[in-house]
């Protein structure tokens, strides 16, 4: 070969280059068309020109993107499972070599080793030669997830969530449907992995709302999970430290088994909860955003070097504009919703129909200049924190500091590995966090879910307040959370504080049957938005008629009303909730509203979007 890189014209110093580079590779497998390129300061043009020769030849192979290649995964072996975790998880492996489709409730504290249960439940699978798929909610979960499935299952794991490139999730959804992997880790859509041999489903945090997509094809991970797993003869598993109502509620009737993890894994106590009333903080004078209470906590972990999690429940409570003279709130022209206001980058937006405008400096209806913003941001606590606290180091996570790709990831391994004594941030912090020098959990603000026209704001607001309050003190250090809020007396706030599930529950569901509220009551929501307020009533009572004529009495048809938010992207929105617990004729009626209105849709403009089950009441 050197004589044919001889004989090349003398001028060609490029190509003589580039074939000396791939000469020179040591891989018998031959050298990517860029990199022999780049590594010669040639051009594609110049690597043609040696194929067109016939002194290189040139193949095409396809190769994985591999988002996880940064990483290296340390192999995990099975752990020696607890007298608990024993009697939950022989039920799930008689099902599994029987191929029986059965739904489990795996009902177990935060820190009861649920993982370790899906782990081996999953392993029984993989000897059979089947296959698994295991759902956790949202981006939230994935690094420490991925980190125990990829540690067990090595490369038969495939992830599938919204932090990956398109190209990336096509690369696994390949391998899936090639049958190169056997285990599939994802969020909701996951669900439908194209697996032909399925041996299991389980759906970690079941309770978790983001299993419902809001937006058409509407479906609800768990129903889809249980449907396929029919198909399949195989076992579900919902796992959570705070079911969801109508799954308790289906477990307590025999329709899902229950099994239950009581105790911790090392057999330490739940952390101790100090509920805070910031009424009394008031008027004691002390204006701050952190309790005395909370403050002298937080200073404590910093001399004795350990790490607290600050978490801010920021659902349903925002910062918004508003004038300190007048009351007046600024709001989007096209929705009626106030404007958030993003310190990031110094503007109003709203969430909904994405206008977005300046800040203004005197308020548009009165001229005062006293117009500031209201709520508490992320970026708020963590100055507030820089003056209290100068040398506490501090992670923030939130959607500005977690926009970028991997940044999640990159921000939970430098908390990980000790370069931060505080965590601050909103949801995304809420759960799956394993760290074992957590030993403080402070919640700056716990009602601001309470008070949203929503009637599951109690249920979340319980389900959030424990899932925080259970990454404190998972290993041998012991935990303590500090829950501040202006509602003390509240039963979600003070159950949550004893980490009460079975107290909740009875409470919660008297609330629902008073209200004819699932678990007791099936619901369906009908929306109906046009661009003239008048068309939008005419329709909606028109519906509501038609619903109420062709419903059986035991029915209840709420509405038509206007919807919490009346108006987005200047369309009107009215919409109508029926409440049943037998309609056997429900989904041609509503087959017959859709088509209906499809018709009228293409003269008139009318949308009508129908939820089953919603869980988006606004």
């Amino acid at each position: 070969m050197m004589d044919e890189i001889e004989a090349l014209p003398s001028n060609a110093e490029k190509q003589k280059a580039v074939l000396k580079h791939v000469l020179s590779a040591e891989s018998n497998e031959g050298v990517p068309a860029k990199e022999a390129a780049d590594a010669a300061g040639a051009s594609s043009a110049t690597v043609k020109a040696l194929v067109d020769k016939g002194l290189l030849i040139k193949k095409h192979r396809e190769v994985y993107r591999n988002p996880f290649a940064h990483k290296i995964f340390k192999k995990t072996s099975p752990l020696p499972l607890t007298e608990q975790q024993e009697k939950a998880i022989t039920p799930i492996l008689h099902a599994v070599e029987h191929d029986q489709h059965e739904t489990f409730l795996l009902y177990g504290v935060t820190g009861s080793g649920k993982t370790e249960v899906y782990l081996q439940s999953i392993q029984e699978v993989y000897e059979k030669g089947k296959e698994a798929i295991v759902l956790v909610p949202e981006i939230s979960l994935t690094p420490q997830m991925v980190d125990r499935f990829k540690g067990r299952f090595g490369n038969d794991v495939a992830v599938l969530h919204s932090g990956l490139s398109i190209g990336e999730k096509y690369d696994e959804w390949r391998k899936i449907q090639r049958k190169e992997v056997k285990v599939v880790v994802g969020a909701r859509s996951a669900v439908f992995a194209p697996f032909e041999n399925l041996g299991i489903i389980i759906i970690d945090e079941e309770h978790e709302t983001s299993y419902k997509q809001e937006e058409n094809p509407r479906y609800h991970a768990r129903d889809v999970a249980i449907y396929r797993a029919g198909q399949y003869s195989c076992p579900v598993i919902l796992g959570s430290a705070t079911p969801a109502l109508e799954t308790f509620a289906r477990a307590q009737k025999g329709v899902y088994k229950l099994l239950t993890l009581s105790k911790r894994m090392n057999a330490g106590e739940l952390p101790s909860v100090s509920i805070v009333d910031m009424r009394e903080e008031l008027r004691g004078g002390n204006r701050s955003m952190f309790s005395e209470e909370l403050f002298e906590k937080l200073q404590d972990r910093l001399q004795k070097g350990e790490q607290t999690v600050l978490f801010l429940n920021k659902r349903g409570h925002s910062s918004f504009i508003m004038c300190r003279d007048c009351g007046y709130v600024t709001q989007c022209p096209q929705c009626d919703i106030s404007l958030t206001y993003h310190r990031f980058s110094d503007s109003m937006k709203c969430h909904y129909c994405g206008y977005e405008t300046g800040v203004p400096q005197t308020c548009p209806e009165c001229e005062s200049e006293h117009i500031r913003y209201f709520g508490t941001g992320t970026q708020k606590v963590e100055e507030e924190l820089a003056k209290l606290l100068p040398e506490a180091r501090v992670i923030r996570m939130d959607v500005d500091t977690t926009s970028r790709k991997g940044s999640h990831e990159r921000l939970l391994e430098s908390f990980g590995e000790g370069h931060a004594d505080i965590l601050l941030g909103t949801q995304m912090i809420a759960k799956g966090l394993d760290f074992p020098n957590i030993t403080l959990v402070g919640v700056l603000t716990a009602d601001t879910m309470l008070h949203l026209p929503d009637f599951r704001s109690a249920e979340k607001t319980f389900q959030l307040l424990t899932q925080v309050s259970g990454r404190a003190g998972r290993h041998k250090l012991p935990g303590e959370v500090v829950i501040q809020t202006y509602t003390p007396e509240h039963y979600s706030i003070e159950l949550a504080g004893t980490h009460d599930y079975d107290s909740f529950y009875q409470k919660e569901m008297m609330m629902r049957k008073m209200g004819s509220y699932p678990p007791f009551y099936y619901l369906s929501l009908i929306t109906i938005s046009h661009e003239d307020l008048l068309k939008v009533v005419a329709a909606a009572e028109k519906v509501t008629k038609f619903l109420q004529s062709k419903l059986s009495p035991q029915s209840i048809v709420l509405g038509p009303a206007a919807s919490p938010i009346p108006r987005i992207n200047n369309r009107y929105r009215y919409q109508c909730l029926i409440k049943y617990k037998r309609e056997p004729e429900l989904p041609s009626i509503l087959k017959t509203i859709l088509e209906h209105s499809q018709q009228q849709k293409a003269s008139e403009g009318l949308t009508i979007s129908i939820d089953v089950n919603p869980y988006m009441m606004m």
